[in-house]
């Protein structure tokens, strides 16, 4: 009996060293799931029509301008200070434009990353619970010291493939 005993508490650390760790690295993925790319085309095409309508916008207060600058001489003072201020709005209004369109493609950008980013951690449990691994660690952000990939498996190709890649 007690050898029995001796040989399972002899067996045990042992058992510590059929612990899995992987690794894989989301600057390898992220960049090339369909979900990423179609994003990165949608925020692409947003910030081109946010700056079509600034430039729209932009001409329109330039040529206004100009016409301004070319009456102004012959405009009685009321006339003058109402055209100046109309000109200070169109301006103003171009500014809070900017400001909103920015914040409005960071909301988006920040949606869509939520949701790969949300793809990615899906397919990382399923790749872990499938394959029994304790830890899975990202090696992109390289807040990671040390990744012995002798002791650890590299679980990219298998992420990849639930992402469906």
């Amino acid at each position: 009996m007690k050898k029995i005993l001796f040989a399972i508490l002899m067996m045990a650390p042992l058992s510590l060293f059929a612990q899995k760790f992987a690794h894989f690295n989301s600057a390898d993925i992220i960049p090339n799931m369909k979900e990423y790319v179609a994003a990165q085309t949608e925020i692409e095409t947003l910030g081109k029509q946010y700056k079509e309508d600034l430039d729209r916008m932009q001409a329109e207060l330039q040529k206004k301008s100009e016409e301004f600058q070319k009456e102004e001489a012959n405009l009685l003072d009321n006339v003058k200070q109402r055209r100046q201020q109309e000109l200070q709005d169109l301006y103003n209004r171009i500014l809070q434009t900017n400001q909103d369109n920015q914040q409005s493609l960071e909301k988006v950008q920040a949606e869509k990353l939520q949701a790969i980013q949300q793809l990615v951690m899906e397919a990382i449990k399923k790749v872990g619970e499938a394959g029994g691994y304790i830890y899975i660690v990202d090696t992109s952000n390289g807040l990671i010291p040390f990744v012995n990939p002798a002791m650890s498996t590299d679980v990219s190709a298998e992420i990849k493939k639930a992402l469906g890649m």
